[in-house]
Formats: C-alpha cells, structure tokens, sequence
C-alpha cells in the first residue's frame, strides 16, 4: 500500500504551464491541421447534398428519429450497422499504423483535446502575452486589470466552447431548422443539454485541464507502448551529441569538453505539456515536434548543425552513436509491421467500399401467422397468412412484384383483395426510404406435403430493377 513519505506528500500540486510561442515546420503543420480539423468540424454540417425530394438535403446527418446515417452519396440503415462498425475498426488499426510509425503523431496533431487546447493557447497568448508575460500575470496580485484580463479571455474561451457544443447537435438535425429552433426556445430539451454538457467540457478540458487530460485522464499513451517498437519514430534527444551541456561561451573556453546542448530550456518552454524531452522518453510526450522547432531555432543561431532533437528512431539512434548516417525517413516507415498493419487497413476500406457497391437498394422480410398456422377454405384449397415487409431504399417510390417461388400452384393476395382477385404475383408500390408492411395470404391445393419450404421473391418493377427474396414455409393439415 502507498504511504506518504517524509519528504512529502504522495500527490504533487500541479505546476502551471505556460508554453511560449515558436515558429517552424512542426508548428506551422501543426496551423494548417488545426485549420483543416476545425473546418471540418464546424462547416460540414452546413453543407447541403441534393438527394431528390424524399430524402434529407444535409450532406452529412445522423438521422436519429429515422434510424439512418448519411454522408454525400451513402446512406446507412439499421440493418447495415456493421459499415460503422467497420469504420470503427479502420480507425483503430489506423490509430495502431499511425501509432508504430511516427509515435503519438495523432495526440500531438489531430487529437480533439490536443486542437482546443492549442487554440485556448493561442486566445490566451493574445490576451495574456507570451509565457514570460503570462507567469508574471499569473504570480501577481488579484487587481481590476488582472480581472479584466482573465474575464476576456474566459469569455471568449466560453464562446468558442459553445460554439463547438453548438455545432455538434447540427450532425443530429437539418443545420438550418435546428439552429432557428435552437435560439427561438423550441427545439428540443436535448439540443440544449447536449451543448451545455460540451460546452462545459471543452471550456474545462482545452482551457484548465490541458496536459492534464493527456497525462492523466487519457488511455492512449498506457496502451501506445504496445504499439511502438525500436524501429518507430518518435521525438529524440540526441544525448550523446548534446552532452555534456554547457552555454556558447563555456563551450569556446573548453573546446571538446561540451557538447552542442547549451541548456537554454527553449525546448522545455515551448512544450504543451511542461516535459523535458531531454530526459528521455515519457508519458507526457506528445509527440508534437514544437521542441525541434525550437531547438533547431537555437541551432541556427548559435552556428550548430540542426537536429539535436529530431524524429528519430531507437535504432538509428544506436546507429548514430556509433557514427552512422541518418537514414532517409522513407525508409524508417517503409518497414514490414507498417506495411501489414496498412495492407489490413486498406483490405477492409476495399472490402466496405465493395459491399457498398454490390449492396442491393431492397429487401424482404416474411413471418408465418401462428395462430392458427393453416386454414382450410370453401373449395378445399389451404391458406396460410404472412405478414411482409419490403424496405425501399431509394429516394423515390418504387413499383414492385411480391411471387411465391418454389410453390406450384400458389395464388396470393393482400387484405386490401379480395379472394377472388388472387393471382401468382402481388404488386405494391413501396414509397421512398422507408418499409412497406402488408398482410400476405398464400393458398395452394390441398394435396401436397404437411411442411413445404419455398422463398417469397421480390422484383422491382421500375428501369433500375432489382430482386430480393426470403425463405419461407407453408403449412398443411396433416
């Protein structure tokens, strides 16, 4: 069992991290992912897709009253649960690929909490100053100034959580209708406790929790360890170039005695989560390079080749003490557990993509009446009731034919027939994106087996065409 100590107490107090302001490479990628991911985020709802007169016009809706999912030309019904399923499995093995190649890229780039907290960031350096400005802020005294400060930037910290628990509902509903019910007071109690809840926690999580969230709250850097390996990529500080550290001037009086470290912290300043990357690898590392930017900045200035703290793997890394060359980063990725985890990945892209072309746009579905399973009419002929359902998955209405395959001498109809206008096939017209439910009476002659299995076969009738069909059992009297 843990106990406190005598040097202290078993938790330690959070120490504030106040990342200073770089420019590079690695930063300005990490500008242009945040550019793109929030663009995504807050503008496809607002894209409008034509689908014809009996289907929504969003491009991208999860239909919940309607149990459908749509995105551009795809439309996902319940029974085609498994494409989410599969997208959810391209995710994780595109995590896991990601993962083994280039470390916590994803955490360091596109992560939710790692995007919102970099843009808390940037409104805070606005408002606040730099990281000096900001430690200076944070020490002093409680003043009107101070105060006018923290209200601003919380202020706008709040709009932009709102604005992102306000987009999120839009996914749920027609954009537009949605947000005129939203701010005249009808839309739905859901709506509002659904962007409460986000806003809240994306005014607590990107503005006070940050690294925190990361180091503590996530799963992902526990279960990436199983993922990297010797032969990943991920954020190295070369020690043994760096070492022994020492400023520039210390360095000219000691020639060979230092290494090209000069223990400025540059790389420490600007790190989100408040790590040294020199002391190795660790949980709080994100992976997201701001520190080679910075070094590499120092680098430059001081006269010192760039690289100090690079993309490297541990392989090259052993490489490289011993006087190797780098070798090019097409060849680090290009390895046979990347190329496996992509060639699983891309199989079941191409396997999604293939059933959604192959799927067809309709389907039957038939259950036998039970009580009473048979009934034996005037003339000596047997009945048996079922009832049908028909799912027309196309934005129009479709003419189609309902036949008893495998049932010599069945005649059918429906209870808006009478007996006497039976025949071998039933037509109905199913109207667009939805299930037609009918009540189906077969009859055939007396004579034949106690148990007779045969199919109900359904035709569109329409240019584009189609079948589909549903065993199915007829009863007799023994």
């Amino acid at each position: 069992m843990l106990m406190p100590t005598d040097t202290g107490d078993l938790y330690e107090k959070r120490k504030g991290v106040f990342p200073k302001a770089v420019d590079g490479f690695y930063r300005r990628l990490k500008w242009a992912i945040m550019v793109v991911t929030l663009g995504i985020y807050w503008v496809t709802p607002w894209i409008r897709w034509d689908r014809g007169p009996y289907a929504p016009d969003q491009a991208v809706l999860v239909d919940m009253a309607n149990r459908r999912f749509y995105m551009f030309d795809i439309e996902i019904w319940p029974h085609e649960f498994y494409y989410v399923a599969g997208l959810l499995v391209m995710a994780g093995v595109g995590l896991f690929l990601v993962t083994s190649a280039v470390g916590r890229a994803w955490c360091g780039y596109a992560c939710p909490q790692t995007v919102w907290t970099d843009l808390f960031q940037h409104v805070e350096r606005f408002i606040d100053g730099d990281r000096n400005a900001q430690v200076r802020l944070a020490k002093a005294r409680w003043t009107p100034s101070k105060l006018a400060r923290r209200l601003v930037k919380w202020s706008v910290w709040l709009i932009i959580a709102f604005l992102t628990g306000g987009a999120w509902i839009f996914y749920f509903a027609d954009a537009p209708t949605l947000q005129r019910e939203f701010w005249s007071g009808t839309a739905a109690p859901v709506a509002y406790g659904t962007t409460a809840l986000l806003t809240a926690t994306t005014f607590v999580l990107g503005g006070f929790m940050r690294e925190q969230v990361c180091i503590y709250m996530c799963p992902w850097p526990r279960i990436q360890t199983a993922m990297l390996d010797e032969k990943s990529l991920v954020v190295t500080y070369k020690d043994w170039r760096g070492e022994k550290r020492g400023s520039v001037k210390k360095a000219a009086a000691h020639p060979g005695e230092f290494g090209d470290c000069i223990d400025c912290d540059q790389c420490v300043a600007v790190c989100p989560t408040g790590i040294d990357i020199r002391e190795g690898p660790q949980i709080g590392c994100i992976t997201c390079a701001l520190c080679i930017d910075a070094c590499d900045k120092v680098m430059a200035q001081v006269g010192r080749p760039r690289g100090l703290i690079d993309y490297c793997t541990q392989d090259d890394a052993d490489a490289e003490k011993q006087g190797a060359k780098p070798r090019p980063v097409l060849k680090t990725l290009l390895r046979p557990r990347t190329i496996a985890y992509l060639l699983v990945w891309s199989s079941i892209g191409a396997a999604m993509l293939f059933a959604l072309g192959a799927r067809t746009r309709l389907d039957i579905a038939a259950q036998q009446d039970r009580n009473p399973i048979f009934v034996t009419l005037s003339d000596g002929a047997v009945r048996n009731a079922y009832t049908i359902k028909i799912r027309n998955m196309e934005t129009r209405p479709r003419p189609m034919t309902v036949r008893a395959e495998g049932l010599p001498g069945a005649l059918l109809w429906t209870d808006a027939m009478a007996r006497e206008q039976a025949r071998a096939t039933v037509d109905v017209t199913v109207p667009p994106d939805s299930v037609a439910k009918l009540r189906l009476y077969a009859a055939v002659p007396a004579a034949g087996p106690q148990r007779q299995d045969f199919r109900f076969v359904l035709t569109a009738t329409d240019r584009e065409g189609g079948t589909a069909s549903e065993p199915a059992r007829f009863e007799r009297p023994q």
